[in-house]
């Protein structure tokens, strides 16, 4: 029986800048780093969080899935987040840049979208408890 989700693999074209954004920039932590006969298995996630995420080098098809027609774009990795308003901060003040001003509340929470320097997208979420509203920053 399948249990859980282990790795999600992202492309990119070099796996040292990735590692910058991922951790310094998106706060996620190293787990496997090992250079084998296969290339280097990278690996990043949440802390605590079973589910990590592969950067691979793979500089023809990095932010692209294995296959995809030119121009098409894969469905972003979605981070979810606690506090969103107060982790986007963070990391905008890190230099993680994203695709609109601020976040934006919808039906089942609020989220924003990066994007890494290879092109993946990556969402981040935060949800809306049953009959709880978000709160938004003051100002």
């Amino acid at each position: 029986m399948l249990t859980n989700i282990m790795y999600v693999t992202l492309y990119v074209r070099d796996q040292d800048r990735a590692l910058t954004f991922y951790t310094e920039g998106l706060g996620l932590e190293k787990h496997f780093d090992y250079s084998g006969p296969d290339g280097r298995f990278l690996t990043v996630g949440p802390p605590g969080s079973v589910v990590e995420l592969i950067l691979w080098k793979h500089g023809r098809t990095a932010g692209q899935p294995v296959g995809a027609e030119p121009g098409t774009v894969p469905g972003p990795v979605i981070l979810e987040s606690e506090d969103l308003w107060t982790d986007f901060e963070v990391l905008r003040s890190r230099g993680v840049t994203f695709d609109s001003p601020q976040p934006e509340e919808y039906p089942f929470g609020v989220r924003i979208e990066a994007v890494d320097p290879d092109g993946n997208r990556i969402s981040l979420r935060q949800r809306r408890g049953r009959g709880q509203a978000l709160a938004t920053p003051a100002g």
